[in-house]
């Protein structure tokens, strides 16, 4: 049999051009692939400076370099819903929508369409396979008289640097996918991936990391989101209904948030007022100043229900406790899991939470990420 080939998405950053050199160290043949996304006309792009030095990292390792335009893609499924969601008044992860839709959707298949076995990125997790009867199957071979034959399960594990980890954006991702992806520098930390980026002597070992929304960058979000919903001036009250300011429209408000909002009743002892609810047809924001209140527009402070919800290795048992998620490096929150249907369940807390829906609520067993689903 031949060597295996990867393409691994280089972004321009450390991750990927370190996941790509230990791929080649391993005799995997190696493709770069830049990909092309949607921004926004009126942000500077630095996408050219970021593609050069993807080329410049392809280069020193010898290896083939391809460019793929996923704009379109990246537009529909990743800008484009998150603007709608907000206009809907809830809050999207584009996080999530851009590994699902794009990396490990539109990229994935592009790749498996042009010869590749797998597709690697510089994520901060990991895949595993799990043993046991309970993780794997045995199904019948496609052509008559072989019998059967057994493959196993994998799972998607919280990466080896906790501060990094990034298996909450990855909950979407399914069997069929995880058997085609690589994440060569999961169970690494980021010191690690630096020192390594280092001894390969590649171009960008002392690059910055890069930070926020990829097609943001440094930009707000709220005024990024002012470019296509129109401010909406409106009320502040407290839990007793009581106005205490104003705001600039609902809609640029999660909960949760103690700051964009203005509070003109305010004492001088008073602290800081957290947004714990929101009207969207009266355009009102409902404060509290404990973050932890549980606001008025949850019918249980316990219960959370998800939608579009995806397993990735087994369906969480009743009875069992689990962890979630409900923001990126946020808590590990004690849950108990009732699966209703195949993609809708509901998570009951030990205590009451405090989250906006259109979030994604992703659940662990211990450090197995078992999926997760959109907060309704």
């Amino acid at each position: 049999m031949g060597k295996k080939i990867v393409f691994v998405g280089l972004s321009g950053g450390v991750d990927s051009a370190v996941s790509a050199a230990i791929l080649q160290k391993q005799n995997y043949v190696v493709v770069g692939v830049f990909i092309r996304t949607w921004h926004p006309e009126f942000l500077e792009c630095n996408e050219e400076e970021e593609r050069r030095d993807a080329m410049r990292v392809a280069a020193y390792l010898d290896i083939p370099f391809l460019t793929f335009d996923l704009e379109k893609v990246y537009k529909k499924e990743v800008a484009d819903y998150m603007i709608s969601e907000y206009k809907a008044g809830r809050t999207p992860n584009p996080d999530v929508m851009c590994n699902k839709h794009v990396k490990f959707g539109a990229f994935l298949e592009k790749a498996i369409s042009m010869g590749a076995d797998y597709v690697a990125t510089g994520h901060y997790a990991q895949i595993g396979c799990l043993s046991g009867e309970n993780f794997f199957k045995t199904a019948p071979s496609e052509s008559k008289g072989q019998g059967t034959h057994t493959f196993f399960k994998n799972s998607l594990r919280k990466g080896g640097d906790s501060s990094r980890d990034q298996s909450y954006f990855l909950w979407t991702l399914k069997q069929e996918q995880l058997n085609k992806i690589l994440f060569p520098i999961g169970h690494l930390k980021k010191t690690e991936v630096r020192k390594l980026a280092r001894k390969f002597k590649l171009p960008v070992a002392e690059k910055k990391d890069s930070q926020g929304i990829c097609f943001l960058g440094a930009v707000d979000l709220k005024e990024f989101l002012k470019h296509y919903i129109k401010e909406k001036k409106g009320k502040v009250l407290n839990e007793k209904g009581e106005e205490l300011g104003y705001h600039n429209g609902a809609v640029f408000h999660t909960l949760g948030e103690r700051h964009g909002f203005t509070i003109t009743k305010k004492n001088p002892n008073d602290g800081a007022y957290y947004v714990t609810g929101k009207d969207m047809k009266k355009n009102i924001l409902i404060v509290f100043k404990d973050k932890n209140y549980p606001p008025a527009s949850f019918d249980n402070g316990f219960c959370l229900s998800l939608k579009e919800v995806n397993w990735i290795s087994e369906i969480p048992k009743p009875n069992k406790k689990y962890t979630a998620q409900i923001r990126y490096h946020g808590e590990s929150l004690i849950c108990n899991i009732k699966c209703m249907t195949s993609d809708i369940a509901q998570v009951i807390f030990d205590e009451p939470v405090l989250v906006a829906s259109g979030q994604s609520c992703v659940i662990y067993d211990k450090d197995i990420c078992l999926g997760g689903g959109v907060i309704v």
